[in-house]
C-alpha cells in the first residue's frame, strides 16, 4: 500500500512517485554541481570538503524551495501543518545527493584522491538515474528489455543535462 496525498486539482502523489522525482532531481543536481565546482573550484582536499558542504547546502535549499513551491501551487484551505509537510516531503531530493556529498567529503578527508573525484561522482549519479528508470519502468510491468532501455535512456538524458549545464555555466 502506498501513501498518497491529494493536490488541489485532485491529482494524487504517491510516496514512490515523490521518491523517484526527488531521486532524479537530486542525482542531476549533484552531477551538475560537481561539474560546476570542478570546473571553477579547487581540487585539493580543503576544496573538496567545501564542495561537499556546498552541495549539501544547495540540496537543502533546493528541497526547501521545491517544497514551498508545492505548498503555494497546491494551496487549499490551510491546515496547521501543510507547509511543514510540503517541506518534509522533499527528503528524497536530499537523500539522492548524499552519496555524492559522501564522495566529496571522502576526497576532502584524504580517503579518495581529491583531483578526479568527479568521475566516480558522475558514474554514481548516472547509475542512480539508470536504477530509477529501470524501477519506474518495472512498476509499469514492462518487459525487462524495455526496462533496461528506459534505464539506459534516463542515464543518458541525465548525462546530457549535466553536460549542457556545465557548458552553459
Amino acid at each position: 500500500m502506498t501513501d498518497t496525498t491529494a493536490t488541489a486539482d485532485g491529482h494524487r502523489h504517491d510516496t514512490l512517485e515523490a521518491v523517484f522525482f526527488g531521486g532524479v532531481y537530486g542525482a542531476v543536481l549533484a552531477s551538475s554541481m560537481v561539474a560546476a565546482l570542478t570546473r571553477y573550484g579547487r581540487t585539493d582536499q580543503a576544496g573538496r570538503r567545501y564542495d561537499a558542504a556546498w552541495l549539501l547546502v544547495t540540496a537543502l535549499a533546493s528541497a526547501l524551495a521545491h517544497g514551498y513551491a508545492h505548498y503555494v501551487a497546491e494551496r487549499r484551505p490551510q491546515r496547521r501543518w501543510d507547509l511543514a509537510r510540503s517541506l518534509v516531503d522533499e527528503w528524497p531530493l536530499v537523500a539522492a545527493v548524499l552519496p555524492t556529498v559522501a564522495l566529496l567529503a571522502a576526497a576532502g578527508w584524504g580517503r579518495l584522491p581529491p583531483n578526479g573525484v568527479e568521475y566516480p561522482a558522475f558514474a554514481l549519479n548516472m547509475a542512480l538515474l539508470f536504477v530509477l528508470g529501470l524501477v519506474t519502468s518495472r512498476r509499469l510491468r514492462r518487459s525487462w528489455l524495455k526496462c533496461l532501455l528506459v534505464g539506459l535512456g534516463d542515464a543518458l538524458l541525465g548525462l546530457v543535462v549535466v553536460v549542457a549545464n556545465a557548458l552553459i555555466k
